[in-house]
């Protein structure tokens, strides 16, 4: 095995062992009193009583998929799926146990002061950002090394988009039905504090907050790293170069080492600006990703034109991560005019404050897609006109496009970090509510966690960059193996009435999930409503404080709604290419993902940010001491709104978009083969 190939695997394992040791240190830090140990239990039991239930869906369904592809398509397929498959629930459930344990010992931080309890949060989540990328990185590097043939380890995308799938929609439902129940009977009904031990959903709440934002996110970013590199590797495949198969996954390497070091210079000193020291330790990280990726193009692809112009958009690939930050913390934080206007527009009543949110959502749309537009064309013009071979100039456009991707999902290890800390904030503060440790200490908590609401949507940008990047690679592959199965030529320009029937329901798609999916964290949180006033209705004491609610129910109402929900969603994304490409074709199934991209990167941009700017232009009318208010009410409702906006459908729209193009590369040789078969 030569240096190169060794190079990501000792990244990865080096990225194991940091997460390991950040991992000890939490655990040795005080959990806190009794009390706080019990609500932390019931959490872990709460959250893993969703996982055991929705994996006892999800294994099945997983199982009989590999030994489909594998027996029908090709064995490599079929194991690669399985991989996929099986990383992506390691990859929550990674998530979902490092977030609770570090959640109550960041509480207990609180009484230290506002330093520690970040370090805390930080650790946690680092934990979270170097682990899971990690296993995504050994995870391709290995398959590959075995099955050097990129195509034929395409499954592994699959496995991975559709676990993550599951979770993300699983986990976004459950999330938010519970919030939206403890706010609107809590907050707006009875006029108790979030977080009160006094409502029965409060414990839900928390548990969604760790199975939505962290496994969820945790998987998420993982099948996102695995379909980004997936899509570079095709690309080098088509060109043809097997000097450039490694090359994205020594980008991954490089971005993964670049982590390590950024994670690392966060302590535990004291600090009065959160956001300081996570500016810091991502631009280290950027910095250090640049200078490796310069010395490994240098080291393995030479002092060529074409070497240095690869380099270049890999340059480019890391640039947008902070562009993308900036323009989410525009439009997303309170020190920002987008969110205060939203927040002033809430004296005005409901339909102000929904409209004003709907707008500053939509007009952030057009940054982000401005800022996606320039990295595409002028990846794509660099390697365009460096290829050495004129005839493939537009596949190295598409690759150099590709190493973009790449470059900006090597970082995922620093950007998980940084959000994987939001939920760990947010969970701290509801036990500090809990067990009435004191307006002081929830102070603290709500500093990072307002901090968190802004980097948890930056990560969704940065997930929702990729996949429109990755996009572009895989629609190449795949027309290019739709050539190539058979040898069969096809029409794919707009005269072509199967192309626009695919661009149609292409982007008719991100519109039918996002219904879908808001309208199933409703009916869960309908549920959860009535089974909250009826608490309180039986037991009038609960609002006293005599009687303690039964958390435990509310839990089970909404992990049964929860799963009940995910099945829609999922069968039209893994179905929609399928028949498709079965009944009209390769065109119509490129017009598809084509159309996909199109809508669902706006809409899900729309999405995660209107979302966040709700609930930061909350958080903004509670920091000015306006809690109870009219202004206040108002700007609840907005937040409410806004939850399944930012923590389910938005989110869910980038794996969307990459479970189609990768179910449509693996099975390609059906929808030719079936043409074929019917000349």
């Amino acid at each position: 095995m030569e240096l190169q190939e060794l190079l990501p695997i000792g990244a990865a394992i080096v990225s194991f062992i940091v997460a390991a040791g950040f991992a000890a240190w939490v655990s040795k830090q005080q959990a806190g009193t009794k009390e706080m140990v019990d609500i932390s239990n019931a959490v872990k039991t709460g959250a893993s009583a969703f996982l055991k239930r929705e994996m006892k869906i999800i294994i099945p369904i997983a199982i009989a998929l590999s030994i489909i592809i594998g027996l029908f398509l090709q064995l490599s397929n079929g194991i690669a799926f399985a991989v996929g498959a099986g990383l992506s629930a390691v990859a929550g459930i990674i998530s979902l146990k490092i977030t609770v344990k570090a959640a109550v010992r960041s509480a207990n931080a609180t009484q230290i002061g506002l330093g520690k309890t970040f370090a805390l949060a930080f650790r946690g989540g680092a934990t979270v950002g170097l682990a899971v990328p990690a296993m995504a990185l050994l995870a391709i590097t290995l398959l590959y090394l075995v099955y050097p043939n990129p195509i034929t380890i395409a499954g592994v995308g699959i496995g991975a988009s559709l676990i993550a799938l599951f979770i993300r929609i699983g986990g976004g439902i459950f999330t938010k039905a519970a919030d939206m129940a403890a706010d609107l009977v809590g907050k707006v009904e009875a006029n108790i504090p979030e977080d009160d031990p006094r409502n029965p959903a409060t414990i839900a709440d928390n548990v969604g907050d760790n199975v939505g934002d962290a496994a969820g996110m945790g998987s998420d970013v993982y099948e996102s790293y695995i379909v980004t590199i997936l899509a570079s590797i095709l690309i080098a495949a088509l060109i043809g170069s097997p000097e450039n198969f490694l090359y994205p996954i020594l980008i991954g390497a490089s971005g993964m080492i670049a982590s390590i070091i950024g994670a690392a210079s966060i302590g535990t000193k004291k600090i009065t600006d959160v956001m300081k020291p996570l500016t810091r330790a991502f631009f280290i990280s950027a910095g250090v990703a640049i200078a490796l990726n310069f010395v490994f193009t240098y080291l393995y692809l030479g002092q060529t034109n074409l070497a240095y112009t690869l380099f270049g958009c890999t340059v480019i690939g890391v640039i947008l991560v902070p562009v993308i930050q900036r323009i989410t913390d525009y439009y997303t934080s309170y020190k920002f005019p987008p969110v205060r206007e939203i927040a002033d527009s809430a004296k005005w009543g409901y339909a102000s404050l929904t409209l004003t949110g709907i707008i500053k959502g939509m007009q952030s749309t057009g940054p982000f897609m401005i800022t996606l537009i320039l990295a595409i064309i002028i990846s794509f013009a660099l390697a365009y006109s460096a290829s050495p071979d004129p005839s493939q100039a537009l596949l190295y456009g598409i690759f150099g496009t590709s190493l973009t991707a790449m470059a900006m999902l090597s970082l995922a290890g620093i950007v998980l970090s940084i959000d994987a800390f939001g939920p760990i904030a947010d969970n701290a503060g509801g036990i500090v509510e809990m067990t009435g440790m004191g307006e002081e200490n929830r102070k603290i908590t709500d500093e990072i966690d307002a901090v968190g609401n802004t980097t948890k949507a930056v990560t969704k940008g940065f997930a929702i960059a990729s996949a429109g990047l990755a996009a572009l690679a895989m629609i190449q592959a795949f027309q290019f193996e739709a050539a190539h199965t058979f040898e069969t030529v096809f029409d794919y320009s707009l005269s072509n009435v199967t192309l626009i029937v695919g661009l149609l329901v292409g982007g008719l798609i991100p519109f039918i999930i996002t219904g879908q999916l808001i309208n199933g964290v409703s009916r869960a949180a309908s549920k959860l409503v009535d089974e909250v006033r009826r608490q309180f209705k039986n037991d009038p004491e609960i609002l006293t404080g005599k009687s303690k609610p039964d958390y435990a129910k509310c839990v089970d109402i909404a992990t049964v709604a929860s799963v009940k929900e995910l099945w829609k969603s999922a069968s039209i994304a893994i179905a929609a290419p399928i028949i498709l490409g079965i009944i009209l074709g390769p065109p119509s199934v490129v017009g598809l993902l084509m159309g996909a991209v199109v809508t669902g990167i706006p809409l899900a941009y729309h999405l995660a940010n209107t979302g966040g700017a709700w609930d930061n232009a909350k958080k903004l009318i509670e920091v000015k001491g306006q809690k109870g208010t009219e202004e206040h009410k108002v700007a609840v409702v907005g937040d409410i709104i806004g939850d399944p906006y930012k923590d389910t459908a938005g989110p869910a729209l980038n794996t969307v978009i990459k479970l189609l193009n990768t179910i449509a590369i693996v099975f390609v040789p059906i929808f030719v083969g079936l043409i074929v078969l019917g000349r």
